[in-house]
């Protein structure tokens, strides 16, 4: 049987995939085990805004207080807001509805332990395995044990309070487009830019349930690189659907991906004696060029396979406080346990205040090496992964680049297909290689 969890909690179509009666299952199952084992506690819930998330609320709620569990509904919030309020309220656990950068009809459930930080694997597997068993063998809560529901109406603010404590200064003179992909930070991002001073054209900020991360947030900034350049402003900043991600445009209407932020922000931090074993953790996706740039400066590179739960287990292997993937999923480990675009973009922020320099000139001391990369579609990904054909014509294409550049190619943690990148200084030839080695891919 395949296994629930991916590297982002458990995500597919929703009511298809992942269905009220597997919330239900997971609400219960997580709920008896995170709580103690019959012990009274609560969990936390949060959610973005997909048309799905409240029919798969309802149900989790109700699997966790059968088992005893009360539920505090904190409504639709950040994902790294649930993990931060897990952890200062004492709760249990947090749970987050979110299919994070997937579109609408896909949802997700992931769970926060009580120190804020996402499960690991072994406990996963424990959900998983009472989940696959026999759930009636667990004691029903009965009369007033039962689980009761509140709502946690003052989260989003307390959530907000924190975030303008970590930022030193004021926005005031700096004009900021903000790319609320229709999410989570609709109406919390720029309320935050907007108390600091900031003047702040939000865009995207109209959620229906149905048009999150349609043509528009941090996989599709298009739209905020052009709302920049026609408003005049010194950035833009794009979230994804549940805030866990941030990237930026500058003022120029480029992109500045999650490669360069960190770039920005691990020599500030170093500058500032605040990079802990002066140490960044990135992942195999990251840019050639970030690693020659930190190298330039003295920072040792950690690199991970993809996936920001691996970027903090390395970070706290090794002791680095910065850590994250190009896509914008970055974690500043002193200011919370998981990847906030809200936080990184207040980091980003703070070294232009300190600075006094545009965007455009701090994401300039880092060359990007083109990249082309592209996702396959599979039925299977580890049939397709296996083929020797593939192997061979990676082999080959390897030794066409030479030292130049990289073939990488891995399955998707969270969808059903394979993704190929090719990294060097000639762009045709790499769209070439990519070519050839997607084609394989859709033929096997």
């Amino acid at each position: 049987m395949a296994r629930l969890f991916g590297t982002d909690g458990v995500r597919g179509e929703a009511n298809r995939i992942v269905t009220p009666e597997l919330a239900f299952r997971l609400g219960k199952a997580g709920g008896y085990l995170l709580a103690g084992e019959g012990q009274r506690s609560n969990i936390l819930i949060g959610k973005d805004t997909r048309i799905s998330g409240g029919m798969l609320e309802a149900a989790l709620v109700a699997g966790l207080c059968s088992v005893g569990v009360d539920a505090r509904l904190l409504g639709v919030i950040p994902t790294p807001a649930v993990a931060f309020l897990t952890r200062e309220t004492g709760a249990a656990a947090g749970i987050v509805i979110s299919a994070s950068h997937n579109p609408f009809g896909d949802n997700g459930i992931k769970f926060f332990g009580p120190n804020g930080f996402k499960l690991p694997d072994a406990r996963e597997e424990e959900i998983e395995d009472l989940i696959q068993g026999n759930l009636e063998v667990l004691p029903k809560a009965l009369g007033a044990e039962v689980g009761r529901v509140e709502e946690f109406s003052s989260g989003v603010e307390e959530y907000l309070a924190y975030l303008e404590s970590l930022f030193q200064g004021t926005l005031q003179g700096l004009k900021i487009v903000v790319d609320c992909a229709n999410g989570a930070a609709s109406q919390i991002s720029p309320r935050l830019f907007r108390r600091l001073g900031g003047e702040v054209v939000s865009i995207f900020d109209q959620p229906d349930g149905i048009n999150i991360n349609h043509h528009c947030g941090s996989t599709h900034p298009e739209a905020l690189c052009k709302a920049v350049v026609e408003q005049g402003a010194h950035l833009g900043l794009a979230h994804d659907g549940d805030a866990d991600r941030l990237l930026a445009v500058d003022e120029k209407g480029n992109l500045v991906d999650g490669d360069q932020i960190m770039m920005i922000c691990a020599r500030f931090l170093k500058e500032q004696n605040k990079l802990e074993n002066n140490t960044l953790v990135v992942t195999v996706m990251s840019n050639l060029g970030l690693r020659l740039a930190m190298e330039e400066e003295g920072i040792t590179v950690r690199e991970t396979r993809v996936g920001d739960r691996y970027v903090l287990e390395e970070m706290l292997k090794c002791g680095a406080v910065l850590g994250g993937e190009q896509s914008g999923h970055i974690i500043f480990l002193k200011q919370n346990t998981t990847g906030d675009g809200l936080i990184t973009a207040l980091n980003l922020l703070q070294v232009m205040v300190n600075t006094g320099l545009p965007l455009s000139q701090l994401a300039s001391r880092m060359q990007r090496f083109p990249q082309v990369m592209v996702n396959i579609p599979v039925p299977d990904k580890e049939q397709a992964l296996a083929s020797p054909r593939l192997a061979e014509a990676c082999r080959k294409a390897e030794e066409r680049l030479g030292k130049r550049g990289r073939i990488l190619i891995r399955p998707s943690g969270t969808e059903p297909v394979i993704r190929i990148m090719a990294e060097g200084p000639n762009r045709m030839e790499l769209e070439d290689i990519v070519g050839s080695l997607a084609e394989i891919l859709r033929q096997s």
